[in-house]
């Protein structure tokens, strides 16, 4: 037998370069797989980001090296920005203004829910990360993943995978994180008020709001634009009634295939040698941090709104004033009728969430004015 041809032959294989780091991160992508499938948390990102994470840990794949495959979707789509922006234009064809127009002071659960940006920023500051790396950590806060990629490319390129699995995690994960924070910082009272039904909104509001708002959010924050623009025309393209060839491609055939390219290029980020180190589970952990300060924001400002309002608001509405949409405002609702099972927070969660869209954009404009 000739064993020096087997083993050139084994040597080609990717078995014998396989490493404990890549077997480790064979079981973060089947942990993301697992949440998808089985928990139902985001799978239309999780499934690519995990499937993709366990094609990069194969030894001697060509999937990211020069002018490969994944690389190409990373280079092409978040580096320049354009994945970003589409998923704001897809994400804003979806959206309904209409309970932040009815109810506009959730506009400040939007903002308040931003605390944990700021904390988070100053924490990395205090660690050791220099500004702009730590305004890439912070805006994980906000657990907008397209606005983290955003802000990331822009000021911390060598980050972007990091923040980017940071933000789609915990995105993903609001079913978990959430409902504890809820419950530790309202009572069942709290959890019980009931809120009036929202006015109706004509066509006319939600056709002048999108555009309204751009112009406010485009001279205010400048940076912001290319997020902003794209969520208010996807929301334009919804209201207007005149579009629907283009509201259907926003919202499905092109929406989907930006996904594909989005988890696939994040989860091919996560190479063992790269993401088994100290600095990307810091981010993790501050990234935490800033969510868990974010939930208690919204949560704590609702219940400083209630001191002068007659017509009391749900607390539990205020910490879906992150951006995870619509999760967020599924867990105020659930949590709400864990209390009681006839109070419908879902609408009212809504006006926050989405507000939490445009803080998330907003807050990254002005660490971009700031920074870049």
């Amino acid at each position: 037998m000739d064993y020096s041809l087997f083993s050139a032959l084994l040597i080609k294989t990717g078995i014998v370069h396989l490493t404990a780091g890549q077997v480790v991160m064979w079981f973060i992508g089947f942990f993301f797989i697992f949440l998808a499938i089985k928990k139902d948390f985001e799978p239309l990102l999780l499934v690519p980001i995990g499937f993709s994470i366990f094609l990069v840990n194969m030894p001697l794949a060509p999937l990211t090296g020069e002018g490969e495959l994944i690389e190409l979707f990373f280079r092409y789509g978040l580096e320049t920005e354009i994945v970003p922006c589409l998923i704001f234009l897809g994400v804003g064809a979806l959206t309904d203004f209409g309970p932040l127009i009815a109810n506009p002071k959730m506009l400040l659960l939007g903002a308040a829910a931003q605390l944990g940006v700021y904390i988070a920023f100053f924490g990395a500051i205090f660690f050791g990360f220099n500004l702009k790396e730590a305004a890439s950590i912070g805006i994980i806060g906000g657990a907008d993943g397209p606005t983290s990629i955003y802000l990331a490319t822009a000021l911390a390129p060598h980050m972007i995978g990091m923040v980017a699995v940071a933000a789609y995690s915990y995105m993903s994960m609001v079913p978990l994180i959430q409902p504890p924070i809820m419950r530790l910082f309202t009572s069942e009272k709290e959890r019980k008020i009931r809120m009036k039904q929202l006015r109706s909104v004509s066509r006319t509001e939600k056709i002048i709001y999108p555009i309204a708002a751009t112009i406010i959010i485009c001279l205010l924050t400048p940076p912001a634009a290319p997020l902003m623009g794209l969520f208010m025309i996807g929301n334009l393209f919804r209201e207007s009634h005149v579009v629907e060839r283009l509201l259907k491609t926003s919202q499905n055939e092109l929406l989907n295939i930006v996904t594909i390219f989005l988890g696939l290029a994040v989860g091919s980020t996560m190479k063992a040698e790269v993401f088994l180190k100290p600095q990307p589970i810091f981010i993790f952990i501050l990234g935490l941090i800033a969510f868990a300060f974010s939930t208690v924001g919204g949560i704590l400002l609702a219940k400083l709104m209630n001191l002068f309002l007659k017509e009391k608001i749900n607390p539990l509405i205020g910490a879906a004033g992150v951006s995870a949409v619509p999760m967020a405002a599924r867990v105020a609702q659930k949590v709400g009728q864990e209390a009681d099972p006839k109070n419908h927070l879902l609408m009212h969660a809504m006006g926050p969430n989405v507000a939490g869209v445009i803080g998330t954009a907003v807050a990254a404009g002005m660490f971009l004015n700031l920074l870049k």
